[in-house]
């Protein structure tokens, strides 16, 4: 899927936009370029009657607003958007380990912006690689546990919140056929190396994502959008996981019916 900086909006410039009545009317969609020579794309100015209401942002409103957000979010102030998501998080928690620069904890933490996670967590070091997040860790709620330890204990003042680690390590069990709780935390590990083997110790399961090719593992930051999507589909859509799904079997065919939906 395609994406765009902080700096650019989620529409393509000169994408022809048909204002919806019950949203305030844009200005017209970006069809200049930038110094760099890239198209600038967003939405210019606001054009339309007086709006009311303290979450509008006025500079965005008279210049445009190039930001990476859904439209609904067009003109809203910053802390107007995180209020908003605030009232709608889902009750799962994202958790990365940071021992080494990772690049991926950047893609990591976007998705769980798309996913709308209760928050993020880095493990480790506290400077982290911020530059594939694209700015949407901004709209999400940060903490920092300097080791696993300091992550478990944090977990268990959360109401004994579970640890469910991500990763292809023995043991591991398939998360397809996996009842991911509702309330959790889903700890990732760095792209190599995995999930350290002190942070294994403090999860309730390792989970591991079902593979067919030759690869050993994928991309760390594909690897979190399919743990948190997996989440989504439990509990914001219900589809049950059936665990008599066998995916060593000689002839294996995704069979939709092995997800219940109650």
């Amino acid at each position: 899927m395609k994406g765009h900086p902080e700096g650019a909006g989620a529409l393509d410039a000169g994408t022809q936009h048909t204002v919806d009545p019950t949203r305030p009317h844009y200005g017209e969609r970006v069809s200049s370029t930038d110094p760099t020579g890239s198209p600038a794309v967003g939405v210019g100015p606001y054009a339309g009657p007086p709006l009311s209401g303290d979450h509008w942002d006025p500079q965005l409103l008279a210049e445009g607003d190039r930001r990476n957000v859904i439209d609904r979010y067009r003109y809203w102030r910053h802390e107007a958007i995180v209020s908003d998501l605030d009232t709608r998080r889902h009750p799962f928690h994202v958790a990365v380990e940071n021992w080494g620069h990772d690049f991926n904890i950047g893609s990591v933490i976007r998705t769980a912006n798309a996913f709308n996670a209760a928050a993020f967590h880095i493990v480790g070091r506290r400077r982290w690689n911020r530059r594939g997040a694209m700015v949407t860790d901004r709209y999400q709620h940060e903490h920092h546990h300097p080791d696993a330890a300091a992550l478990a204990a944090w977990a268990a003042a959360a109401d004994g919140i579970p640890i469910i680690g991500i990763d292809n390590v023995p043991g591991s069990q398939p998360i397809e056929t996996y009842d991911l709780p509702r309330s959790c935390v889903l700890v990732f590990g760095q792209e190599g190396p995995g999930l350290t083997p002190a942070l294994q110790e403090v999860c309730r399961a390792v989970l591991h994502i079902e593979q067919f090719g030759s690869t050993r593992s994928i991309n760390a930051g594909a690897a979190a959008a399919v743990a948190m999507h997996a989440w989504v589909r439990r509990h914001v859509f219900d589809q049950r996981p059936d665990a008599t799904c066998d995916p060593d079997a000689t002839s294996y065919s995704l069979n939709m019916s092995k997800f219940r939906m109650t």
